[in-house]
């Protein structure tokens, strides 16, 4: 039985255990759906490893299932691969991209069991995706798929606070200094707009923005400085500013119906002004728009940017024989012939390799 102290009342005291975890996500592009399907049932094509929460993971991808009884479906297997001396503990997902937010696929893998994943071993999803729906459904697009994988690693437990410290807020005052306007001390033309930003955050951000508006021939606290931008449309300089700003694209809704376009127009943007990492961004989602009628214009692009990544990725599409034909048949392998000549031979070896 519990009794009082001479202060009437028992003392109290504390403490909260929480899981250690890491968290992260992979996009495996399936290009070229249909070509897959030739793959024999039990047989599979494997990803690049990634590596998220400090482990190396693979995806081994089963375009008609891993066995006999899940022929009609897409099985997956996500494997830890490398060597540990203890299992790894993690919670997994996996589903098309686009069919849930981070936000909401993290909080549903929240209360997920915890798999081990011993060396060079994992864990199967046998019925991934039905065929038939998937070839009817809006996630197959100019025969690619894109599947995504989120990955909790449990690293162990420890005791924490009662003191929550919330994440930084500097991105959203900031969005908001650039949406309100207040204080602004320049202000762009850009296709037939004006926006108004501030010096010293554009300067911080860019090494081109600071020596276009803190130059030599520059006033250094001139008001009101008014700066025209040729060549550019003004919902990119508006997504340029956005980052700049934020260190985020603007929301995909907000942007023009052609996304690959517009990605297209924002890498140029990133790269006049010196945003390697927008620039880097927008390779990424490039990558998932290469098709037959993209690749070359694309190819181009990456080319005449310096964008090793993408460069590859188109490459990497062209390599089968009839998708290269079917790309040269295009106007935008034209264009690329008479802007990077040099391409033309890379190309063309491919084509007698073949």
């Amino acid at each position: 039985m519990l009794s009082a102290g001479s202060g009437g009342e028992p003392s109290g005291s504390s403490s909260s255990i929480v899981a250690d975890t890491a968290s992260g996500y992979h996009h495996l592009t399936i290009h070229g759906y249909s070509g897959t399907k030739g793959v024999p049932t039990g047989e599979c094509v494997s990803s690049l490893p990634f590596t998220i929460g400090g482990h190396r993971w693979c995806i081994y991808y089963y375009p008609n299932g891993l066995s006999s009884e899940v022929a009609g479906y897409i099985s997956l297997e996500l494997i830890l691969d490398e060597d540990v001396a203890e299992e790894v503990k993690a919670r997994w997902d996996i589903c098309l991209a686009g069919e849930l937010e981070e936000a909401n696929q993290l909080a549903s893998m929240a209360s997920a069991s915890v798999d081990n994943f011993a060396s060079r071993t994992g864990w199967w999803y046998r019925t991934f995706a039905k065929r038939e729906d998937l070839e009817r459904s809006k996630h197959l697009r100019n025969d690619s798929l894109t599947i995504r994988c989120d990955i909790i690693v449990v690293h162990g437990c420890r005791a924490v606070a009662f003191v929550s410290v919330p994440p930084c807020d500097l991105r959203r005052h900031l969005g908001e200094l650039l949406e309100t306007e207040k204080g602004a001390d320049v202000v762009f033309e850009v296709g037939g707009e004006t926006i108004a930003a501030h010096r010293c955050v554009l300067a911080a951000r860019s090494s081109v923005f600071s020596a276009e508006l803190f130059g030599p021939m520059k006033e250094g606290n001139a008001a009101g400085v008014v700066v025209h931008i040729e060549d550019m449309d003004a919902e990119v300089f508006k997504a340029l500013l956005h980052f700049v700003y934020t260190g985020s694209l603007p929301e995909t809704q907000t942007l023009k119906e052609d996304e690959d376009v517009t990605y297209q127009h924002m890498l140029v943007a990133a790269d006049r002004y010196g945003m390697e990492r927008m620039k880097l961004i927008c390779e990424e989602k490039l990558c998932e728009y290469i098709d037959v009628g993209s690749a070359a214009t694309i190819l181009a692009l990456a080319d005449q940017h310096h964008c090793e990544g993408l460069k590859k990725a188109c490459l990497n599409f062209l390599a089968a024989p009839a998708t290269l034909r079917a790309v040269m048949a295009t106007d935008g392998f034209q264009h690329l012939s008479r802007t990077c000549p040099s391409l033309m031979v890379e190309l063309m070896a491919m084509s007698l390799r073949h």
